[in-house]
């Protein structure tokens, strides 16, 4: 190559520099924007309790759809994402996000609460949220892990400042003029998604392809059902139909790996029980602290210093996780993770006082810190890398569906009861069984993996029978990023 072309070619590649620092600022604030979001809903809990005369379950469907829904909607972005490019579906997911909480305002029922704030601003955020991780897929190379740890601090920068500009606002202009504020903010992720336009290559090809690329033997299948369904013969066109789905089921969800991969099955599992419980504190912290006479702004001010702490701790905890004495361990250190935060919620049964509330807030940040850091990573090490993006987009589905039914099957028992007191001892029973179960299960996992090393037992895919970290390499620069992952934060 010539001393112009190469000259060409190193100036054609953005990855790691120049413009790449842009798009990383730009997805710190979407995420910020998206999932930090969430945290602010608890402020107007009682609010909208009292204008639409509705209980906690009946008001809690309206946080758990909108989390839901942003944990669930994975397969969904990841087909916009392979047909029109990262670009396109976040600022769609923008504009869906603002425009659901424009209509919020307007709303007159807690039911068409649901369908806006809930489904479609939900929706919105799942769009611009997960294109927005994948994009520093394409943009960073060298510095992807770095990309993604940075990126994710604004997760914890929205928890911190969501809730204290929620509290704000509704003082000072009620919650329907809140939500047309917020309608307006959550368009700027349409002007993040702007800043991330598609990575040129040399060649002059776009490395953010909008199509999806081409695996081996597509052709050929193509081929073939495409036949199948010119074909006059129904038997073969109905068979034809199923192996599509079946395909279209195996590309973004993998129920092969959750049938043959113990070490998969056992974290699927525990970590969908896990939800039960995990988002109740989220939900009901603020309405809690407000019906044992704390101050709305000092009860609001209690989520804000779950998202300050994180912003130091999350970082901390992936640093310490990614030391070489928890290699093979990590999914161990998250199980305390895990059991930390289920014991904690017994601090809010001991006292509601606020300075008791502050010290649970910090040991929960803690412990939700090492959940968030370690939850996509310990998927990493039972999966192999090949097959994460379908074996996530399954784990997010499965969770997001307890995460729907959580707080909703708690505030039907608060309504029953009159005690806020069973939103903690329920989360505290789903997340300190989920650890032991998940702890159990691995133990006897390694341990059923051990018996047969000793004796020497072959098998041909330890895989699908054990836990087992796979390594992760980086990328060259020469190797494209998956077309999409389903990435989300806890």
């Amino acid at each position: 190559m010539s001393q112009g072309g190469a000259a060409e070619g190193k100036a054609a590649k953005p990855q790691d520099r120049g413009w790449a620092w842009m798009v990383l600022l730009a997805a710190v604030l979407l995420q910020g924007l998206t999932l930090g979001f969430p945290s602010c809903i608890g402020v107007f809990f009682t609010d909208l309790q009292h204008e639409f005369q509705a209980g906690n379950s009946v008001t809690s469907w309206f946080p758990s759809i909108m989390v839901a829904v942003l944990h669930g909607g994975g397969p969904l972005c990841s087909i916009l994402v392979k047909r029109f490019g990262c670009r396109f579906t976040v600022m769609l997911g923008g504009l869906l996000s603002g425009v659901g909480m424009v209509s919020s305002s307007f709303c007159k029922s807690i039911s068409q609460l649901y369908l806006t704030a809930g489904l479609i601003t939900g929706l919105g955020s799942c769009f611009s949220f997960q294109a927005g991780v994948t994009v520093l897929g394409y943009y960073f190379v060298r510095w992807r892990t770095l990309a993604n740890a940075m990126a994710s601090t604004g997760v914890s920068l929205g928890f911190t400042l969501w809730p204290l500009l929620s509290q704000y606002l509704l003082v000072e202009m009620g919650w329907r003029n809140t939500f047309l504020i917020f309608g307006g903010i959550l368009l700027n992720c349409c002007v993040c998604g702007a800043i991330m336009r598609p990575v040129q290559l040399a060649s002059g090809s776009l490395l953010q392809s909008p199509k999806p690329g081409e695996e081996p033997g597509r052709r050929a299948e193509e081929a073939q059902l495409s036949n199948g369904a010119s074909s006059p013969h129904p038997e073969l066109q109905q068979q034809t139909r199923r192996t599509a789905c079946f395909q279209m089921l195996q590309k973004y969800l993998a129920f092969d790996i959750l049938c043959q991969n113990k070490g998969y099955q056992i974290y699927t599992i525990g970590v969908t029980w896990m939800m039960m419980g995990f988002a109740l504190p989220h939900v009901y912290l603020v309405p809690y602290a407000i019906q044992n006479g704390v101050e709305e702004h000092r009860a609001a001010l209690l989520i804000s210093v779950i998202g300050f702490i994180n912003i130091f701790i999350r970082p901390l905890t992936g640093l310490l996780s990614g030391h070489r004495v928890f290699t093979g361990r990590r999914i161990y250190l998250y199980i305390l993770a895990v059991l930390l935060c289920g014991l904690s919620n017994f601090i809010c049964v001991i006292s509601a006082e606020f300075s008791v509330l502050i010290i649970y807030c910090i040991i929960l940040s803690i412990a939700m810190s090492g959940i968030g850091a370690l939850t996509f990573q310990v998927l990493m090490d039972v999966v192999e890398m090949d097959r994460f993006s379908s074996a996530l987009g399954l784990f997010t589905i499965l969770e997001s569906i307890t995460l729907l039914i959580g707080p909703p099957l708690t505030g039907l028992l608060v309504d029953i009861t009159s005690d806020f007191h069973y939103v903690f001892y329920n989360s505290s029973f789903f997340l300190i069984s989920a650890a032991l179960f998940m702890g159990l299960s691995f133990c006897a996992l390694e341990k059923k993996n051990k018996l047969k090393e000793a004796s020497k037992v072959p098998l041909d895919n330890p895989s699908r029978y054990q836990y087992n970290e796979v390594p992760t390499e980086p990328q060259s620069e020469s190797q494209s990023p998956p077309a999409v992952i389903y990435i989300t934060s806890i």
